[in-house]
């Protein structure tokens, strides 16, 4: 992203996406922030931070309908019918195709957390970002089976035969599993949340215009790192 030409021109403005990748909410503030980060040309990095809506969900996931039907009842008009329809309206807009009818399980998503660990070691967590939200929300893609994520490390660049012997151990499970209680600890309830600079925070999938905003006060905010 370009600088600003403001007098911090030379300062980096660090963002924490705390998100989760089954979190339709957060494809969708992902986009909106991108657009914020452009308008206001700021420098900035991100890093993500991993999230898990439900860490109740089985290891190898359950079975999608029932499980949504159960969080949300199966009535016509029920929340998640409300949602959905937010969400496909708003999504073409930004690039996005949700089809929530393709999903067929809800994966547990600790290990799609531990591949973005991996990715954003080599300086790929966007494009890993990118392909684990297109994998569930466009083609319904089981992002918890090991084999789904090796194939989207294949895509993004990364030797599978090493990502598939992470997965086959268990080292840095503990490591993921104390960030997100990290976050939960800071009060983060839900997701996406925007940390910028460790001192504001946007929550939601706000308008990019939030994001400009919240960029102008981080950029005149005293450094927290001096």
């Amino acid at each position: 992203m370009t600088k600003t030409k403001a007098k911090s021109a030379n300062r980096v403005i660090e963002v924490d996406i705390v998100s989760d990748f089954v979190c339709p909410w957060c494809w969708l503030g992902y986009k909106l922030f991108l657009k914020g980060a452009a308008q206001s040309k700021a420098q900035i990095n991100v890093s993500w931070r991993p999230y898990m809506l439900d860490p109740a969900v089985p290891e190898g996931g359950t079975e999608y309908k029932a499980y949504m039907k159960n969080k949300f009842g199966d009535t016509p008009d029920n929340k998640f019918k409300a949602m959905r329809d937010i969400l496909e309206d708003k999504g073409p807009a930004l690039g996005i195709k949700y089809d929530f009818g393709a999903i067929k399980r809800r994966p547990n998503t600790l290990n799609a957390h531990r591949l973005m660990r991996w990715a954003q070691g080599q300086d790929i967590g966007q494009d890993c970002a990118d392909e684990l939200f297109i994998a569930f929300m466009e083609k319904g893609g089981d992002i918890g089976d090991v084999n789904a994520l090796c194939d989207i490390a294949g895509k993004i660049g990364m030797d599978v035969d090493i990502i598939r012997e992470l997965f086959a151990g268990d080292q840095d499970k503990i490591d993921v599993q104390n960030e997100i209680m990290f976050f939960r600890g800071l009060g983060i309830s839900g997701v996406p949340t925007f940390i910028y600079n460790g001192q504001f925070a946007v929550q939601g999938a706000q308008d990019p215009a939030a994001h400009v905003n919240v960029i102008k006060q981080a950029l005149a905010a005293p450094n927290p790192t001096a």
